[in-house]
């Protein structure tokens, strides 16, 4: 269950910062507490 929410709002993150919402409130931090999630998963695999 907890991989849907965390793919869900991974989506979400990634919409907002192509449509520049994130940059436009100095949110831009997301995408790299994102990345540093993400990237323990693509170690282990």
């Amino acid at each position: 269950m907890w991989f849907y929410v965390y793919y869900c709002v991974a989506i979400a993150i990634l919409i907002m910062h192509f449509t520049g919402f994130l940059g436009r409130r100095n949110l831009e931090w997301l995408i790299y507490v994102l990345a540093v999630t993400v990237f323990p998963a693509v170690i282990y695999l």
